[in-house]
């Protein structure tokens, strides 16, 4: 049986890394990743990035640029160490992946150019660097008023440690808009979405946990 990729999306704030700890307690017999590798090499030029020490003032430029910076991130890692994984036909579960830049830099662009931008970057990641597609997407939905919310508690009222993303609640809201357009306009992934909320309030983790994990189960099975 061929390794599946099931990537785990959602905008800051959401709960990702709590739930992909909880995973890979679950999963024991998955590959756990998570992207960006701050450690890396390519993962310092995303840092410089994110703390917006790399300015373009072109959100056209910005969006493509900004992509590769990522996207060289997930090709080093992907060659130097979990390829390994993948051709042993180990199903793999990572925090973030391509399906990231599809959302954030999406969200720079005009809507006529979405199409364009989403094929370039499918074909540039997934066929022109060779990294492997995924097979199923589940994104953590959080409206942006919680995330926030959660954010501000995370950092202890320090907005200042907040990145350039993070600090942006306009931007992160267009960001949630992109999924949709993302979800139903992905040649390769199947996309599921996983409402973290009950009203204004967070659900539990243990209960996000129950849900995600039964569809992760059913993606495996197929």
């Amino acid at each position: 049986m061929a390794s599946k990729i099931i990537i785990i999306e959602g905008l800051d704030g959401c709960g990702k890394s709590t739930q992909l700890a909880l995973l890979e307690a679950r999963f024991r017999d998955c590959r756990f990743l998570t992207f960006p590798n701050y450690d890396s090499p390519a993962g310092e030029i995303v840092t410089e990035y994110l703390n917006g020490w790399i300015p373009d003032p072109d959100p056209l430029h910005s969006a493509y640029s900004a992509s590769t910076f990522y996207a060289a991130d997930r090709y080093i890692s992907y060659r130097k160490d979990w390829c390994v994984d993948f051709m042993a036909d180990r199903d793999i579960i990572s925090a973030r992946y391509t399906t990231s830049n599809a959302i954030y830099q999406m969200t720079k662009l005009d809507h006529s150019d979405r199409e364009s931008y989403c094929k370039w970057l499918y074909d540039y990641e997934y066929e022109k660097l060779g990294i492997p597609a995924p097979t199923a997407v589940i994104f953590l939905d959080v409206p942006v008023e919680i995330s926030q919310r959660l954010l501000t508690e995370r950092y202890k009222g320090d907005e200042r440690k907040k990145d350039v993303h993070e600090a942006d609640p306009d931007y992160l809201r267009r960001c949630r808009e992109a999924v949709r357009y993302a979800a139903g306009h992905d040649p390769y992934a199947k996309w599921y979405m996983l409402n973290c909320c009950y009203g204004t309030e967070m659900r539990t983790p243990e209960s996000i946990h129950k849900e995600l994990v039964h569809m992760i189960e059913e993606i495996r099975a197929e």
